[in-house]
């Protein structure tokens, strides 16, 4: 029998068997330790996909949110102006009107004006012409046109409209003497500048001569 027989008929010692058996086990092991890595990842990988649909739905929950309030404050502002407008045009749909009946408002106080209330023919015309005047106003009143008849107030340049001035004695200047027309407003508002005389302060008196 050969050397190399011999060997090869040799059973491995304890010692080689023991390290075959680690060797054995440290493979396995690194095999495991592979696998669990790879599972680690591929859970960490799902994780990160789950997490970026998630941002992705709350960005997207959150724009519709501001959509929506923004939305809603436009219909809130439409309706608001809507009404704006409403009350706007109910208030003022009359002013066109308005405007023409003061036309008549004044020939009637005109024609008044020209009527001698004291003589006996002419009591009947004037008390015609007054009545009619009267209720005209009283109508016109009903719907918020309110007359501005500023005698001895202090002149507005925004309710009236000076036509001339003149100093008066013991009147403090600045002051309405006399009204040629009324004016009117709608609701508060101007659609007629009363027509106003104003009187004037009396010019300075040298001294020094």
């Amino acid at each position: 029998m050969t050397t190399e027989s011999a060997k090869s008929d040799e059973k491995p010692t304890a010692e080689q068997l023991a390290e075959e058996i680690v060797q054995q086990a440290e493979e396995q092991v690194e095999e495991q330790h592979v696998h669990a890595h790879e599972m680690i990842s591929d859970e960490q990988e799902r994780i990160n996909e789950l997490e970026l649909a998630l941002a992705t739905a709350q960005a997207t929950v959150s724009e519709q949110k501001d959509s929506v309030i923004r939305a809603k404050a436009e219909v809130d502002n439409i309706r608001r102006r809507a009404a704006q407008d409403v009350e706007k045009a109910r208030k003022f749909a009359l002013e066109k009107f308005a405007s023409e009946m003061l036309t008549v408002v004044d020939n009637l106080e005109r024609g008044l004006a020209t009527i001698d209330a004291d003589a006996e023919e002419q009591k009947a015309t004037f008390e015609g012409v007054n009545l009619t005047l009267q209720g005209l106003l009283s109508g016109l009143e009903k719907f918020g046109v309110k007359a501005v008849d500023p005698l001895d107030q202090p002149f507005n340049p925004e309710l009236h409209q000076a036509m001339s001035m003149q100093e008066v004695p013991d009147v403090a200047p600045n002051t309405v003497i006399a009204v040629m027309q009324k004016g009117y407003e709608l609701n508060g508002r101007l659609i007629r500048p009363a027509m106003v005389m104003v009187s004037k302060a009396a010019p300075a008196v040298d001294t020094s001569a």
